[in-house]
């Protein structure tokens, strides 16, 4: 579905054929007099935005289609009745239960709409609070978006003081927003090259993720100061130091091991990629994750998505789907005879030391940057 030339198709609705709704029906409604054919007076323009349509023809809805200015990270659901009519006709088939976003994008808004770079990237956060909960309404359990490429560190120091200005906002926002966060059993991730961050900005993501780290429910992980490569190259560092501390074997190196090492281990291999602005690439974002992840391009401007595109996204998932078979995460066996049972026990339990090891030392990082919950916790 080419929801980019959903407009082009429908076009503006005749005068014999606008429709008013009322409550799960809809009739015909003469042309006023007093106005042209073609024409739509105020009161009606008004009333036709609430099904979809305005002067411009066909878009999505005053609320669902754009965002209300409101800057939160959670909010109550704004579908409409023919929205949930159309996820329903979704969840018929599989529903991707890991989408991520490269939000592309914001800079071209702010170009196209004569506003600052700044408001252009506000704008984009609203978007993304927006597109979660759209997520949420669909049944898409984990979200992983790249909020911020180590690569951005090389534009010019004005705009990326002000991308560190709107982080500390937001994520302080979010901290504030913890009993929302607890209500809805939302899990915060940090993936990333933390460590390149300003010092307060490493506080806040830190609390953010040891506050929300008990809630099962939906997952979202922001990628922040990220790139594949250096992720992949945070995770063989890792394996080597275990490597030379003698806590690991030659033999328990595998893929499975460097993919326990990488930042984004608490989670799963995304579904379904969605990367709005036209570009057609990657930019190093999940690169090792993305084996059997169905890519999903749009021309359409980060802040400009809309739900109907998500949806459009989503159905595209599907398709594939079908055409590929059904994925899944893949195993790897050892050949037989390779080692004995007793060999793969020992094998396994070492690099289960090793690998809680790692994790008691990521919180310890955490709790150390925070400096106010208990290791116990």
């Amino acid at each position: 579905i080419d929801t980019n030339q959903l407009s082009e198709q429908h076009g503006r609705p005749s005068s014999q054929h606008r429709l008013r709704f009322r409550g799960p029906t809809c009739s015909r409604r003469p042309r006023e007099s007093g106005h042209k054919k073609g024409e739509i007076s105020p009161e009606r323009r008004g009333s036709l935005s609430l099904i979809g349509w305005n002067e411009n023809g066909f878009e999505t809805m005053s609320s669902p289609g754009s965002s209300n200015g409101v800057a939160t990270w959670v909010r109550e659901s704004n579908l409409l009745w023919y929205h949930r009519w159309v996820i329903r006709v979704l969840k018929a088939g599989p529903i991707p239960q890991h989408v991520a976003f490269i939000m592309d994008g914001n800079r071209r808004f702010a170009q196209k709409e004569n506003i600052a770079k700044a408001e252009g990237h506000s704008k984009g956060f609203d978007k993304l609070s927006e597109t979660l909960q759209w997520c949420q309404d669909i049944g898409i359990r984990e979200v992983t978006v790249y909020a911020f490429s180590i690569e951005n560190f090389k534009r010019t120091k004005e705009e990326v003081d002000t991308l560190m200005s709107l982080a500390r906002e937001k994520f302080r926002k979010l901290l504030e927003e913890r009993d929302k966060l607890h209500e809805r059993g939302i899990c915060i991730r940090i993936i990333g090259n933390t460590a390149l961050l300003p010092e307060d900005i490493q506080r806040f993501l830190a609390e953010a993720v040891l506050i929300t780290r008990n809630n099962t429910k939906a997952f979202l992980n922001v990628a922040f100061s990220y790139t594949s490569r250096d992720e992949m190259a945070h995770s063989i560092r890792t394996v080597a130091e275990g490597f030379a501390q003698g806590k690991l074997q030659q033999d328990d190196i595998d893929e499975e091991l460097l993919s326990r090492c990488m930042y984004t281990k608490h989670g799963t291999n995304p579904d379904l990629l969605v990367r709005t602005s036209g570009e057609v690439r990657l930019s190093d974002f999940l690169t090792w994750q993305s084996e059997s992840t169905v890519i999903y391009f749009t021309e359409t401007l980060w802040p400009d998505f809309n739900v109907w595109q998500l949806f459009g996204a989503v159905f595209y998932y599907q398709r594939c789907h079908w055409q590929l078979g059904a994925g899944g995460k893949r195993e790897i066996e050892a050949s037989e005879g390779e080692s004995s049972v007793t060999d793969e026990k020992e094998r396994e339990e070492r690099v289960r030391r090793f690998l809680d090891d790692v994790e008691r030392r990521d919180h310890e990082s955490l709790v150390k940057l925070t400096g106010a919950i208990s290791l116990e916790e």
